[in-house]
């Protein structure tokens, strides 16, 4: 059975909560990270009480911070960007494009885009295009649109087509009754 603990953040911790909160954690979490790292303690009045400032200017960090991830994500919803990679004549890249990728071409273009907002839910390792999911928080979230281009010119993917009057005709290649079976083995006696 997991107990739970409370605790008193000292820091502000992504996805748990900001400076001067009191959380319920997980006692392992709070025993192999909270606590070794001198995030959170045993919360006390008094010590509720002392990180009321830090607290509030936390708060008006954290809502400045979001008042630009907004406009962030409305900018993001129109953006589109390429990337060019090298690929065998079928489109599979060599390598593939990952969340680092995106996040250093959205970077490129001007968007302050840190990799782990970006939401890749695997590498892409064909060309062509691909929308790629952008979650700063649970509501604000955008979708760019994310193109793999060759590095060069493909060669036509189609296969061409046998001309009519020898595609009605069977060859002797590949007519399976004039396959010779395969070499019985015999056993070897001794």
């Amino acid at each position: 059975m997991a107990r739970n603990i409370e605790l008193l953040l000292l820091n502000t911790v992504e996805n748990l909560g900001i400076v001067g909160d009191v959380v319920r954690v997980k006692l392992g979490y709070a025993r192999n990270y909270l606590l070794p790292h001198r995030l959170a303690e045993p919360p006390t009045p008094a010590k509720i009480y002392a990180l009321k400032e830090q607290r509030a200017k936390a708060q008006t960090e954290l809502s400045a911070e979001r008042a630009v991830r907004e406009e962030l994500v409305e900018q993001l919803s129109d953006v589109t960007v390429t990337i060019e990679r090298s690929c065998n004549d079928q489109g599979a890249l060599y390598g593939s494009v990952t969340q680092r990728d995106v996040s250093d071409a959205l970077q490129a273009a001007g968007y302050g885009v840190d990799v782990r907002f970006v939401r890749l839910s695997h590498a892409i390792r064909r060309i062509g295009e691909y929308p790629v999911p952008i979650q700063f928080d649970k509501e604000l979230r955008a979708e760019a649109t994310l193109i793999v281009k060759p590095d060069r010119e493909l060669e036509d993917l189609a296969e061409p087509e046998a001309p009519q009057d020898q595609a009605d005709e069977p060859s002797a290649e590949t007519n399976p009754s004039e396959e010779k079976p395969p070499p019985s083995r015999k056993a070897k006696t001794t």
